[in-house]
């Protein structure tokens, strides 16, 4: 195994993920010769429909699982919010890396902070949860869909067609653009609980025992204890990244974990939340058992309110 072939996107963010992975390969077996292949997904095709009226999962992910399955790659690097619950057989999650910041930023030219905003700021987002998140703090704000990569978003917001916009805390990072804008605040998670793996980045490979082998070297446990979690909260409640649910759990310094859940309508109304904490030999079953209380509650229900509704008010 001398020769390692990278699926990516294109993006600029998508290309830094997938370099530095290489970087990190390359540190562990300075002689793997690893290329990246490019491939343009459906998610980045359609940049005139908001992504929850696309529909289905892995809008992100399906084309580069395919080029996988055909051989032609035997590892990609994905957001961990970006890759589905269910993984096609072939496929496995070998790592996921120490996570970056795991919060929301909201980007202005004017104002400092949500609660800077006027009222009736124009705000951009594509993100059914980062809306319903807003909303239920700001109900004033006028939340306009906003798609394109990073730097499309940034230009849009420079050239005044938002008053403000969200993105992840982690993108802006990773590609150094902090100075881009004159306002970068990251959002409390009391105000905006993240998608489920907001932060960290998922290695998927193909399931050769010498790659896993390889790859699972960059693994960090409490990434992976956090986003099992997430990800197993999000598949019990069978929600894609596309729906208005945000999870975030994160180890703590005694090794309990501190979870909080939010989810309801788009227009941030009807919120269902829930703070847990909970020990390292949960880690496996809390996400599915808090997702159940839920259920039990009507929080399916909910979500199909939510999907019906979205975009429409």
């Amino acid at each position: 195994m001398k020769k390692l072939v990278i699926a990516t996107r294109g993006s600029k963010l998508a290309l830094w993920q997938s370099n530095h992975i290489k970087d990190e390969l390359k540190k562990l077996d300075n002689s793997l010769d690893i290329e990246l292949k490019v491939i343009v997904t459906k998610g980045d095709k359609i940049l005139d429909t908001p992504l929850a009226l696309v529909g289905g999962k892995g809008l992100f992910t399906k084309e580069i699982d395919e080029v996988m399955l055909r051989g032609e790659a035997q590892v990609a690097v994905h957001s961990m919010k970006d890759v589905p619950t269910d993984l096609p057989k072939g496929l496995q999650l070998s790592a996921i890396t120490t996570r970056q910041d795991v919060r929301d930023a909201i980007l202005s030219e004017k104002y400092e902070g949500i609660d800077g905003l006027p009222k009736g700021a124009v705000v951009g987002t594509t993100s059914l949860r980062r809306r319903m998140n807003l909303l239920a703090h700001r109900p004033d704000l006028k939340i306009v869909d906003l798609r394109g990569n990073v730097d499309t978003r940034i230009r849009k917001l420079k050239e005044g067609e938002f008053d403000a916009i969200i993105l992840a805390a982690a993108g802006i990072n990773r590609l150094g653009l902090e100075d881009s804008v004159n306002y970068i605040v990251p959002i409390d998670l009391m105000f905006s609980i993240p998608a489920m793996g907001q932060g960290a980045l998922a290695i998927q490979t193909v399931t050769d025992p010498d790659i896993v082998a390889l790859v699972s070297q960059l693994n960090d446990r409490d990434s992976m204890v956090e986003t099992t979690i997430e990800r197993s909260f999000v598949g019990k409640l069978e929600g894609g990244c596309q729906v208005p649910i945000g999870v975030s759990a994160t180890v703590l310094d005694n090794d309990d974990i501190l979870i909080k859940t939010v989810l309801g309508l788009p227009n941030g109304r009807d919120l269902m939340r829930q703070t847990k904490v909970a020990k390292m030999s949960e880690y496996e079953t809390v996400g599915i058992s808090m997702a159940q209380e839920l259920i039990d509650q009507g929080a399916k229900e909910l979500l199909a309110r939510a999907s019906e509704i979205a975009y429409k008010d």
